[in-house]
């Protein structure tokens, strides 16, 4: 596994196990527009983290892996723009905390070419 494959592993691995060990960290930046409940939106976008990282780690199933993280990257781009409009909402937000959730948005980009790079593997 490349170096580049196995850094996307660990981070869909880590993020999908926090989706389930701490779900309410990631309830309140599901978008609204969504059906249904945050947390089902919540534990629904772990298990795909974790599927993610599996295709991923297989060098069978890696090209897959690849493109399949590349869609999730780009799907999960409206909560992490609900998330950097709340903070720069919030009175009580730090500036810590809005940088980082407006940071985070240009970010998806790289994300995305990282993960067809690492398919092509």
């Amino acid at each position: 596994m490349t170096r580049l494959a196995a850094s996307l592993v660990a981070l869909l691995g880590t993020s999908g196990t926090l989706h389930f060990a701490r779900p309410q960290t990631f309830d309140g930046i599901v978008p609204r527009s969504l059906p249904g409940t945050a947390r089902t939106w919540t534990h629904l976008s772990g298990a795909a983290e974790l599927v993610c990282a599996a295709a991923l780690a297989m060098p069978r199933t890696r090209r897959l892996g690849g493109v399949l993280t590349a869609a999730l990257f780009v799907a999960v781009f409206p909560a992490n723009v609900t998330m950097a409009v709340g903070a720069l909402r919030s009175p009580r937000a730090s500036n810590r905390r809005r940088a980082i959730a407006v940071v985070r948005l240009p970010l998806q980009v790289p994300l995305v070419v990282a993960a067809l790079r690492a398919g092509r593997s």
